[in-house]
């Protein structure tokens, strides 16, 4: 599994067959798919999370933070930011819990409403972008089986307009692998972005930053520090060519591929477990519906 930060607009859509076989790093692409289309579609004044309040807040009841923040998946420290936003916008009140009064209630105001709304065409569209690469059989597919997964760790009163949104199960979904994938690795001393990386340059041999940057669909300096992670670690050298001084390409160094024997079985059990509710048939369908989202232009 590979979390290596949010994949660039309009960078080009390849998957290395490699990564394509790493059911984490299929995942990981198709959340960076989802956050590179909110970059792009969303107007700047629509924040896709404080909508999901406001759709969340539609029916009435007042919640505290903490339960909001449960209903739409997201942390407290987020939704606290969310709701001092939606308030000074006049979108939502807040009020004292008279249960607790450390902690507040959160309501939809009628200009909240207007503002879910409004909001929504945009949402809408975002979906659009996100799953433009698949037939409409394909994406009944892809939702069926994404909320098969990732419906035990959603809260009874989750909205069906979360429930419905392929973004918002794909988000949940690499959500949870990452926190479980970071946790069954830290005994050996490396994270998720690192068996990408290792699995990558098996793959390819010694390759450029720039050239791996470009397998990942991210930006160089973040391709950067992600290197420089596992120089530290020393599990990769950057090499001077003798053709050309200035260039450099990475290399595996001794020790590399005995760390990613020993991470593949830790991300296969991750998998196996999270795809728990599925059939061998539905995970594999699941994978290949998401390496389509992934290439599709």
């Amino acid at each position: 599994m590979s979390n290596v930060g949010r994949q660039l607009p309009g960078a080009e859509q390849v998957l290395l067959p490699a990564l394509g076989g790493l059911a984490g790093h299929v995942v990981w692409r198709a959340h960076a798919r989802v956050a590179s289309a909110i970059e792009s579609v969303l107007p700047d004044n629509v924040d896709v999370q404080a909508y999901a309040a406001l759709v969340a807040l539609g029916d009435g009841v007042p919640r505290s933070q903490q339960a909001l923040a449960h209903t739409v998946s997201v942390s407290r420290t987020t939704v606290m930011r969310v709701a001092a936003e939606l308030a000074d916008q006049g979108l939502v009140e807040r009020v004292r819990n008279p249960h607790d009064r450390r902690s507040y209630l959160l309501t939809r105001t009628p200009e909240g409403a207007i503002a879910a709304r409004t909001w929504r065409r945009h949402v809408d569209q975002l979906e659009d972008a996100i799953i433009a690469g698949l037939t409409p059989r394909q994406r009944d597919d892809l939702h069926e089986l994404l909320l098969k997964v990732v419906e035990p760790d959603l809260a009874p009163d989750t909205p069906e307009a979360l429930r419905n949104g392929i973004g918002f199960l794909i988000t949940r979904l690499h959500h949870s692998m990452r926190i479980d994938f970071t946790v069954a690795l830290e005994p050996i001393g490396i994270e998720p972005p690192h068996v990408g990386i290792v699995t990558a340059l098996e793959a390819t041999g010694p390759i450029s930053q720039s050239e791996l940057a470009r397998i990942f669909a991210v930006s160089g300096a973040h391709m950067v520090q992600l290197v420089d992670e596992l120089e530290e670690r020393g599990l990769i050298e950057r090499r001077r060519l003798e053709t050309d001084r200035r260039a450099q390409v990475l290399h595996l160094l001794p020790g590399a591929e005995e760390r990613l024997a020993k991470a593949l079985p830790l991300a296969d059990a991750v998998v196996a477990e999270r795809l728990g509710a599925l059939t061998p048939n539905q995970s594999e369908r699941l994978l290949t519906l998401l390496r389509r989202l992934v290439t599709a232009p």
